[in-house]
């Protein structure tokens, strides 16, 4: 009977301790706090932060449409609230007009390289971007002619075109002009936009926008005639136009300086050429960025 006595309250002690050991596991039930009292605390939760891996960590590779031309960029992550970013833009067109009393054939080429400091002071897409145009070789080249008998102006005074004459040697004239958009070599550029290539959150694309001046210098003009000119339409005053003693040629050579002038006073405001940019940036993670802090 004795031993009956214990038996039944030993199995009952067992039992309870397999039930026990049946309750499954969670990462957030209640851990045994070795203080005195018995008291339990939850599982800490592990929050996600800013994403920045270290310098060099994030790469962003992107387009954008630009007052400089198309252009393709490539930034990374220097610091927190830093990128640096380096740009490439390219662009040729070809067109033809009449103006003054020339038929010009014109070629835009626009091409263009720089670097530039991404600041984004605040916890926010808004940057200030100062940097460095290195290479500017934006013109504009034309070649124009007027043909024979055609009248046209330099200065506010008309004058012909000569007819072509073998006896005399006469030859349509012809202008051959550049504008060059790059008298500072390198040029000092400031913007200010909105968006970050390389998202702090580890996202991947974005859609950056800038707006700002590139302070290139007054564009540069230049113009040289060749060929014949004339003061009367019936071509009883003509001469070449590189001549040093014809008091015709002087005369044109003179008002074309003083055209170039104006027309260079009408082109200063492009020296802060205005900077406009929109694209789409794809950025990702290299040498283990990406991870939250």
């Amino acid at each position: 009977m004795e031993h009956k006595a214990w038996v039944l309250p030993a199995a009952l002690f067992l039992a309870t301790g397999s039930l026990v050991a049946q309750i499954p596991y969670s990462s957030t039930a209640l851990a045994a706090n070795d203080t005195e009292g018995g008291s339990y605390r939850p599982t800490p939760t592990i929050q996600s932060g800013p994403v920045y891996g270290g310098p060099f960590s994030r790469v962003a590779l992107g387009g954008s449409l630009t007052t400089l031309g198309p252009g393709v960029q490539i930034t990374t992550n220097l610091a927190d609230h830093l990128n640096l970013r380096v740009s490439g833009n390219g662009f040729h067109y070809g067109t033809t007009f009449s103006t003054n009393g020339f038929d010009a054939n014109a070629k835009l080429n626009m091409v263009s390289a720089g670097v530039v400091a991404d600041i984004y002071p605040f916890h926010s897409g808004f940057r200030i971007s100062p940097g460095i145009l290195v290479l500017n070789n934006n013109k504009v080249a034309a070649t124009a002619v007027a043909a024979g008998g055609t009248s046209f102006t330099l200065n506010s005074v008309t004058y012909y075109s000569a007819n072509a004459n073998p006896a005399t040697g006469a030859s349509p004239l012809q202008a051959d002009g550049s504008l060059g958009l790059n008298t500072t070599k390198p040029a000092f550029t400031l913007t200010t936009g909105w968006g970050n290539t390389i998202p702090r959150n580890g996202g991947h694309w974005s859609f950056p926008a800038e707006v700002g001046v590139a302070f290139i210098g007054s564009p540069a003009v230049n113009v040289a005639l060749s060929g014949w000119a004339c003061q009367d339409q019936a071509q009883t005053q003509c001469s070449d136009v590189t001549s040093t003693s014809e008091a015709t040629a002087q005369e044109v050579q003179s008002n074309l300086a003083a055209q170039v002038a104006k027309w260079k006073s009408d082109l200063d405001a492009l020296k802060t050429y205005p900077v406009l940019s929109f694209g789409v940036a794809y950025s990702f993670a290299v040498r283990g960025g990406g991870r939250p802090r």
